[in-house]
């Protein structure tokens, strides 16, 4: 029995990593029988077939999952939003935001397409970079085309299992080609009439790069919070996780409840009003889905 990790799943497939060879490996059949699939990034033993295949036998477990992509054992997840082409959202970022940290997977923001501004596009931007800022995220305001517009990230990389996550056409492909030339990913022009990219990328992939690995995955155009329930959705949001000790009540959703510390930090402007709004709208959502039976 050997040790290796999932790089690639493609068509049934599983590409699995141990030292310097690569295996492709089918799962086997309990899998499928305890509803269990192998995931890219996944810890696995396997049995090898020959010099080139194998089946997984046993799969170790995970310190982190991700459906939508489908990937285990992430470090980080760096969110690409665009300034524009598609408009710069806030509430998908924070969206995105909201189901990273419900992971337990740390955020870093990229913001793509800083080119595109006016000056005075760029000062709005220039605002939310700060609040994401202050709340603690790391954050980047970048161009790809332009050279100087995109500075040394490779920091953010070493050591560490990233995968990056956004809207589809926001770039995501683009500054991966622009990290590492060598990849040459597939990359569309965003749709003048739905406003937003075609779909490029067809499966997960663990690269290479940067003493780390970097996955690049299928952008989505909407995610649902159907994992999170109404209590837990505060400690999605930071500002607002290290405030709830101090509302009177305990078990406090920062709706309607009085003497909340949350709510007090947003009327003073510690909170931004934005992600206090997008929180409500969050957490109407969630308390307002169908029941899952």
């Amino acid at each position: 029995m050997e040790r290796g990790r999932i790089i690639k799943a493609l068509s049934g497939f599983y590409y699995v990593k141990s030292g310097d060879k690569i295996y492709r490996c089918q799962g086997r059949g309990v899998f499928r029988n305890q509803k269990i699939s192998p995931l890219v990034g996944d810890f696995v033993e396997f049995e090898r077939r020959d010099y080139e295949e194998g089946y997984i036998m046993r799969i170790e477990p995970r310190s982190t999952e991700l459906i939508r992509p489908p990937i285990a054992n992430i470090d980080q997840a760096i969110i690409i939003s665009s300034a524009r082409s598609p408009e710069f959202s806030p509430i998908l970022l924070d969206r995105f935001l909201v189901l990273v940290e419900y992971k337990q997977i740390q955020p870093v923001i990229f913001i793509t397409k800083a080119d595109l501004l006016s000056d005075k596009e760029k000062e709005t931007i220039l605002h939310y970079q700060k609040v994401y800022k202050n709340i603690g995220y790391p954050v980047e305001l970048l161009s790809v085309k332009d050279k100087d517009g995109l500075p040394d990230l490779g920091h953010y990389f070493k050591g560490k299992v990233t995968v990056f996550a956004g809207q589809s056409g926001v770039g995501k492909s683009s500054l991966l080609n622009a990290l590492v030339p060598s990849l040459t990913l597939a990359t569309n022009e965003v749709s003048e009439s739905l406003g937003r990219g075609k779909h490029t990328t067809r499966h997960v992939e663990l690269i290479e790069a940067f003493d780390g690995l970097i996955a690049d995955t299928p952008g989505f155009s909407s995610l649902e919070l159907t994992e999170i329930d109404p209590d837990e959705l505060t400690d999605c949001f930071p500002e607002m996780a290290k405030r709830k000790e101090q509302c009177k009540f305990r078990g406090c959703l920062h709706d309607k409840e009085p003497a909340c510390a949350v709510k007090q930090a947003v009327d003073k402007e510690q909170i931004a009003s934005f992600r206090y709004e997008n929180y409500l709208r969050f957490l109407n959502e969630i308390q307002n889905r169908k029941p899952r039976y």
